[in-house]
């Protein structure tokens, strides 16, 4: 049981479009309890977004023994989805959260911080989204994160929109039979096209993202359509990595729900170099609150 007299607790949180994950750490960087919620992704939402924060970092606090330590009381590193895109970081910003502190950052450093315990490195997310990312000597690059449909390929909802697609386009009799089309109809109760255009049309990428297990699932059992699809998107994901390792990062490592069906679809040489992550995301979260914390510390020294 931690003792909360005059004691400083720090929530990490990681928001992506699938769920909210918080971290209750102490000053030691101990993990003390955790949380899930909803989806922390403001570009699909801004209230369900700012929900899951506050619904996740209460969580975690109840899973620390922690209930009776007010919201008000702690410091927050929050990573999320979409704020890459300045007009979404800036409305976040501007949030009247009910912490002491929130340190805001992308979802990108957090995981990058974690993955190596604060220290230089690059990492692949393979999630809902995708993206490739590096921070090295303080300088950072961002790959693709541009969002579902026109982005992240590679991701989750990627693999699961393609299935989609080339399912049509066996039903209409455009190409081969593939073996994906049985269990997708029956995913739908479905029987047809129709129905199937039906059941997806308009839906998110967190809905896609949950059919892409079924496309690995298919490929691993040698269905050519399915295999396709994964080695076009693990072959993306090749793309990825070899352009991080330009920039010389001493470890990457690949993380997100879809990683370990992607790691065995990697060239040989790329999937040898990875890393396994140190930390997850949201510990990279409390990692970053601490940095800038330390950082205006520093100029306040300064200044005096």
């Amino acid at each position: 049981m931690p003792s909360n007299n005059n004691e400083q607790f720090f929530i990490g949180i990681d928001g992506g479009g699938s769920k909210c994950k918080a971290v209750v750490m102490d000053a030691n960087n101990t993990v003390l309890g955790t949380g899930i919620s909803g989806p922390g992704n403001p570009y699909h939402g801004f209230e369900q977004a700012t929900n899951s924060i506050i619904e996740s970092a209460t969580l975690a606090l109840h899973d620390a023994n922690l209930a009776d330590i007010p919201l008000s009381s702690v410091i927050v590193g929050a990573g999320l989805a979409g704020v890459n895109l300045p007009i979404l970081y800036n409305k976040m910003s501007s949030w009247s959260h009910p912490f002491k502190s929130m340190h805001l950052a992308t979802d990108l450093l957090i995981a990058c911080l974690g993955a190596h315990k604060g220290e230089d490195g690059a990492v692949i997310i393979t999630g809902t989204g995708s993206c490739g990312f590096t921070n090295v000597n303080d300088k950072t690059l961002m790959l693709g994160a541009h969002g579902f449909p026109h982005g992240d390929k590679g991701s989750g909802a990627w693999f699961g929109l393609q299935a989609v697609k080339q399912v049509l386009l066996a039903l209409d009799k455009i190409i081969p039979p593939t073996s994906m089309t049985a269990p997708l109809l029956a995913r739908f109760d479905s029987n047809n096209a129709t129905a199937l255009v039906e059941a997806v049309a308009g839906k998110p990428a967190t809905f896609y993202a949950k059919l892409a297990n079924l496309v690995f699932d298919e490929a691993e059992r040698g269905d050519d359509t399915a295999k396709a699809i994964v080695l076009d998107g693990c072959g993306y994901i090749n793309r990825v990595a070899q352009r991080l390792w330009q920039q010389n990062p001493p470890r990457m490592s690949i993380i997100g729900g879809l990683a370990f069906r992607v790691v065995p679809w990697l060239q040989t040489e790329i999937a040898n170099r990875l890393s396994a992550p140190l930390a997850p995301p949201e510990v990279g979260a409390v990692l970053f609150a601490k940095q800038q914390i330390a950082l205006t510390d520093i100029a306040t020294t300064s200044l005096n």
